[in-house]
């Protein structure tokens, strides 16, 4: 294409998509209707995972719940009937484990179906400076918080490429776009977590494949336990988050199409600052918002998946 057509364009459309932007400030996005369609969420025995399965199934979608915790997935599933859920199925499955996912994967499209709102929300936190956490417990963070999210996409994909329709959902984390003192396996499989949904979403639309929609949640704290102790040094810019909200504000993006989802709305201001301040100033309001103290009262709980 003829280089000033094509520089037209570019222009010309980045215009409208700012002033469609700007006008979605005022006039929310149509939500689309998910009734019907299934939805599998690791991690869902408890915390965010359960409130998002709620969510979910108050919309008439089919629940599938993965998690290593029975009970706490039998009280999700319970919970979600009475919510209104159309069905719910529930499996036990270690996410780090490779052949357990694409095992329990054949199980449920053997028994439930096709998936076609995929969210990998399963995480864990060792909460330890980076030479004081064993290899064991870096590789088993790694393992969940990133690599089960390479098995659930080679397991589930192939379906929502074919029929061009679905949606792949990662729980990630503010500490996947800003590293933070006392959290570097942490950080280190978050950030990896929303590349590698960056990169799978763009080889969907690079594929033509504009029906299957990626959205990549960056949540600050959320008080589920799971950062327990952890303090914020200015509440009212960088809120510990409250669940029922973060799973409200999720289900939303999902039923918008959005792409990226950064809570509190704070976050999208301090990552845009990180990314164009010189280094020395970007260290200083490191110091200024406290991330480098946040994690020096963390207490958290037992390993597991939340």
């Amino acid at each position: 294409m003829n280089f000033f057509l094509e520089t037209l364009k570019v222009l010309l459309l980045s215009i409208w998509y700012n002033v469609e932007s700007f006008i979605h400030l005022f006039v929310p996005k149509k939500k689309k209707n998910i009734a019907g369609e299934v939805v599998l969420i690791t991690g869902a025995g408890s915390g965010i995972g359960r409130l998002m399965a709620l969510e979910f199934a108050a919309r008439g979608t089919v629940l599938v719940l993965w998690d290593i915790n029975q009970e706490g997935m039998k009280e999700t599933a319970r919970l979600a009937k009475n919510s209104g859920a159309s069905r719910v199925h529930y499996y036990l499955c270690d996410c780090s484990d490779k052949n357990e996912v694409y095992r329990v994967a054949d199980q449920v499209k053997r028994e439930v179906g096709d998936v076609s709102i995929l969210v990998n929300n399963a995480g864990i936190v060792t909460g330890k400076k980076f030479m004081d956490a064993p290899d064991s417990l870096i590789e088993k963070t790694m393992e969940v918080n990133t690599m089960a999210h390479f098995w659930t996409y080679k397991a589930f994909l192939p379906a929502m490429i074919a029929n061009n329709h679905g949606h792949l959902v990662s729980i990630a984390s503010s500490a996947g776009l800003i590293g933070v003192n006392g959290l570097a396996d942490y950080c280190a499989s978050k950030f990896a977590a929303v590349g590698f949904a960056e990169s799978v979403g763009l080889e969907l639309l690079a594929l033509g494949k504009d029906g299957v929609k990626t959205t990549i949640v960056c949540p600050y704290f959320i008080n589920t336990g799971m950062f327990d102790g952890c303090q914020t040094k200015w509440p009212r810019l960088m809120p510990i988050l409250n669940p029922d909200y973060v799973a409200k504000k999720i289900i939303n993006a999902v039923l918008t199409d959005q792409v990226y989802l950064l809570l509190p709305k704070s976050m999208y201001l301090i990552t845009a600052l990180k990314n164009i301040l010189p280094m020395k100033q970007g260290i200083l309001l490191g110091q200024y918002l406290g991330a480098f103290s946040l994690m020096d009262k963390f207490k958290g709980r037992a390993l597991k998946q939340e």
